[in-house]
C-alpha cells in the first residue's frame, strides 16, 4: 500500500478534480502490476494496473488507495474491471467520500465473492486526497494561503514594492505549488498594484489553474490587465455575481462554494493583507505555507495581514506541520488551531 500511495502522488499535476489513486497487484507475495491515475478523463489506477497483465488477475490481491468506483463517469466503473479480471482480494486504504461511490464499490466486490479489507494506511490516503475529500464532505475547496515575508513579518514596502522578498529557489517552489492547485485566488488590490499574470511558469508543465479575483468594488474592468491573458481562464467575483455579507462585503464563503460547484478541489490564496485577513477571520483557510526570507524590511512596510486582535487571550495559534529550508529561505507549513 505504501507503494500504491507513492504511485498515486505522481498524478498530482494531472488529475484535476479527480482524486489521486494508486494501485498495486500482487500474486504469491510478488508484485506483478502497478498503476496510477495519471490524467483527468483517462483510465483510473486499477485499470492501468490490470492492463499490464492483460486483465488476467486470477488469485491475485489488489491494493488500492481509494475505494474503486462503481459508477459510469468519464471512464467505465473500475469495480467491474476488477471483477471481470478475476481478482481474489482487494485491500482498500479508504472509502470514497463521493456519494456516487460511498461504499457501493465495496458492496459490489463483496457481492461478486471478492474478499475486501478496508483501512490499511487510511490516514495517509486521506491526507493525500484531503482537498477532494473536503469538497465532497463540505461543499468547499481546500484553501492554502501562500505568504512570502521578511523575518520581521512584512510582505511589501509602503510603496507596494515587493520584488523580490524571497530567493529564486522559493519562487520556483511557489510555481510548483501553483501547479498543484486548481485555482489561484487574489484580490483586486493586488491586481491593480502589481498587474500579475498569476500563471504557472514551469518548463514542461501545461497546468493552467483558474485565476480567481475577488473584486468587491468592481474595479477590474480593463481587458488589458495581465490577469486576462490567454494563458489561463479568469473568473472575477463582484457584487453582480456574489452574495453580500452583513458587513456589506463580498461573501467569501459564497465564492468558495461557487468554485466547489465547478469541481474545484483546491485553491491557492495569493493575496494582500486585506483579503488574507478576511479569510483568516472567517476561518476559510485550511493551511498556510509561509516563505520567510532572511531580511528585515522595517516598520513602515506592510504586514502579512489586516487582522485586529486587541488582547493576548484572542491571539490565533498555529499548529506547525513542517519547517524546512528552500534555498536561503525558510518554508513553514502550518494550520490554525
Amino acid at each position: 500500500m505504501s507503494l500504491a500511495l507513492k504511485l498515486a502522488h505522481k498524478g498530482q499535476y494531472g488529475v484535476k478534480s479527480n482524486p489521486m489513486v494508486g494501485c498495486v497487484i500482487t500474486k504469491n507475495n510478488d508484485i506483478i502490476a502497478q498503476g496510477y491515475h495519471q490524467t483527468f478523463g483517462a483510465a483510473h489506477a486499477e485499470v492501468n494496473a490490470l492492463a499490464q497483465i492483460n486483465h488476467q488477475a486470477n488469485d491475485t490481491t489488489l491494493y488500492v488507495t481509494l475505494e474503486p468506483c462503481a459508477h459510469q463517469g468519464k471512464t467505465p466503473p473500475c469495480v467491474q474491471a476488477i471483477i471481470d479480471a478475476g481478482v481474489k482480494k482487494v485491500i482498500v486504504a479508504t472509502l470514497d467520500p463521493n456519494p456516487l461511490v460511498g461504499g457501493k464499490g465495496v458492496t459490489m466486490l463483496e457481492t461478486a465473492g471478492i474478499e475486501v479489507a478496508i483501512g490499511l494506511l487510511e490516514n495517509e490516503a486521506k491526507q493525500l486526497n484531503r482537498a477532494f475529500i473536503k469538497r465532497m464532505e463540505t461543499g468547499l475547496p481546500f484553501v492554502t494561503c501562500k505568504i512570502a515575508m521578511s523575518l520581521d513579518g512584512k510582505t511589501a514596502m509602503a510603496s507596494g514594492e515587493s520584488k523580490w522578498i524571497t530567493g529564486e529557489a522559493a519562487r520556483l517552489d511557489v510555481q510548483k505549488l501553483r501547479a498543484k492547485n486548481q485555482a489561484i485566488m487574489t484580490g483586486s488590490g493586488t491586481i491593480l498594484a502589481d498587474n500579475p499574470s498569476m500563471t504557472v511558469r514551469l518548463d514542461n508543465m501545461s497546468n493552467t489553474p483558474l485565476r480567481v479575483v475577488v473584486d468587491g468594488k468592481n474595479q477590474i474592468t480593463s481587458p488589458h490587465l495581465n490577469i486576462f491573458s490567454t494563458d489561463a481562464s479568469t473568473q472575477v467575483f463582484n457584487p453582480e455575481n456574489t452574495k453580500i455579507n452583513d458587513t456589506g462585503k463580498l461573501d467569501l464563503h459564497d465564492i468558495l462554494t461557487q468554485l466547489a460547484t465547478q469541481d474545484i478541489n483546491s485553491v491557492l490564496l495569493e493575496a494582500g493583507p486585506g483579503l488574507i485577513g478576511a479569510m483568516v477571520t472567517t476561518r476559510l483557510i485550511d493551511e498556510f505555507i509561509i516563505y520567510t526570507a532572511p531580511i528585515l524590511m522595517g516598520s513602515d512596510a506592510n504586514s502579512i495581514m489586516n487582522l485586529s486582535i486587541q488582547k493576548m487571550n484572542n491571539k490565533l495559534e498555529l499548529n506547525i506541520q513542517d519547517i524546512r529550508m528552500v534555498g536561503k529561505d525558510i518554508k513553514t507549513t502550518a494550520t490554525l488551531k
